[in-house]
């Protein structure tokens, strides 16, 4: 097979950020400097945070926001099953467990009645033996899956009863924002919505940095320490050491990791974070099309829609129902490749993996709505540089499959 007619993605680089790059290049400042600087300005603005740290990976964002919270070994944090590996792997990072939970069934965001269910079989024993009872949980790590905001007050009202600290996993969450209701005021994903919300800046997100990241809180304490961290826990970073007004002096601190993110990276994200807002229209455009398209085929279901969140759709996951069909779900995505579709899966939830089944004893029954969704997931193409004979290509593509393979019940 060729070149698909529609890659799964494609980052929207425009000529304003190849001149940008060019600058920083001609600079002769490439390491974490003023470009940095100014995109951190800029992002916290962008969602309403007081303090944000640029480094070059959510990962990287989201082990020091555990680390700053003083996140230490023999000690749990709720993790969503349903996510990547960096979200239970920084966890693991710090010598902690992941107490892994079921999704939602309607949203795949983290269940907050299986969060509840977990911590009760945690007190009486009934998790696996490897995970002690006296365990104890101190946070919980949520993820907004393909940019759709779970309800904050639940969300931290249910971290405050349960005495944990709250650190979201907002990979997939830029720009988006929920609301309580109708004329009720939105509030950007960012602000103040946990101790520190983390994103992602990688090559098939909304805005990109190629490889990138940045942690946002309204704790100064937590952003200072989050800062030294992010590069050997140093008391000044370069631009401070060897700027015109900069000391040549530091101090090590503590001992750090190597996280920070460089000014040509920063360069990349500078003018897509002015262009944020319309990127995210053009793919909801492109969201609304699909839901469109798909709505009397009963093969599949879509993705909710919700009037009080504004989606990032960074994911345009379908669900195939699998008992109107007479192919895998394997062979499925074969059909799409091979119709020149590019597709996704998100994601095989980490219960079904090697590390965490032997590791701590997790079984497939222990998460059933994961475990059941994992066998129809397929993301579809979305993004904001998709032409509208691609869109319509995935979407006769899609149909065409349905009504070849589909079967009554």
């Amino acid at each position: 097979m060729g070149q698909l007619a529609v890659p799964y993605f494609r980052p929207e680089i425009a000529e304003e950020e190849i001149q940008e790059v060019a600058a920083a290049l001609r600079s002769g400042w490439l390491t974490t400097g003023p470009r940095t600087l100014r995109f951190e300005q800029e992002f916290a603005a962008a969602v309403g945070a007081a303090h944000a740290v640029a480094v070059n990976s959510c990962t990287a964002a989201l082990h020091l926001a555990a680390e700053a919270l003083g996140l230490k070994a023999g000690q749990g944090v709720l993790v969503p099953t349903m996510t990547f590996a960096a979200t239970a792997e920084i966890v693991r990072y710090l010598g902690a467990v992941p107490i892994l939970v079921d999704c939602d069934p309607v949203t795949a965001n983290l269940s907050l009645a299986d969060s509840k269910r977990k911590l009760s079989q945690l007190r009486v024993g009934d998790l696996p033996q490897s995970i002690p009872e006296d365990l104890p949980v101190v946070g919980m790590i949520p993820v907004h899956v393909g940019g759709l905001m779970m309800d904050i007050p639940q969300l931290q009202s249910f971290a405050s009863q349960h005495g944990l600290w709250l650190v979201e996993d907002a990979a997939h969450a830029f720009p988006a924002a929920w609301r309580c209701g109708p004329g009720s005021p939105w509030q950007r994903c960012g602000e103040a919505t946990a101790a520190v919300t983390c994103f992602s800046f990688y090559a098939n997100k909304t805005i990109t940095t190629g490889e990138g990241g940045m942690a946002v809180t309204a704790d100064a304490d937590l952003a200072s320490r989050m800062r030294s961290m992010s590069l050997h826990g140093l008391s000044h970073n370069a631009w401070n050491r060897y700027s015109g007004t900069g000391s040549w002096d530091y101090r090590i601190l503590a001992p750090g990791y190597k996280y920070n993110l460089t000014d040509v990276a920063a360069a990349i994200r500078l003018h897509q974070l002015t262009r944020a807002d319309d990127i995210r229209h053009r793919r909801e455009v492109i969201a609304m099309s699909y839901r469109e398209a798909f709505a009397e085929v009963e093969e599949i279901e879509v993705p909710l829609v919700d009037k009080n969140r504004i989606h990032s759709w960074h994911l345009f996951p379908i669900r195939l129902q699998t008992e109107r069909l007479s192919i895998s779900r394997s062979a499925f995505v074969d059909e799409l490749k091979n119709a020149g579709v590019g597709c996704s899966v998100h994601w095989r939830p980490l219960h079904l993996h090697p590390y965490y089944q032997e590791t701590y004893g997790w079984r497939p029954e222990d998460f059933p709505i994961a475990t059941a969704l994992w066998e129809q997931l397929i993301s579809l193409p979305i993004f904001s540089a998709m032409e509208s004979d691609q869109v319509e290509h995935v979407m006769d593509t899609i149909k065409d499959l349905c009504a070849r393979y589909g079967r009554a019940l």
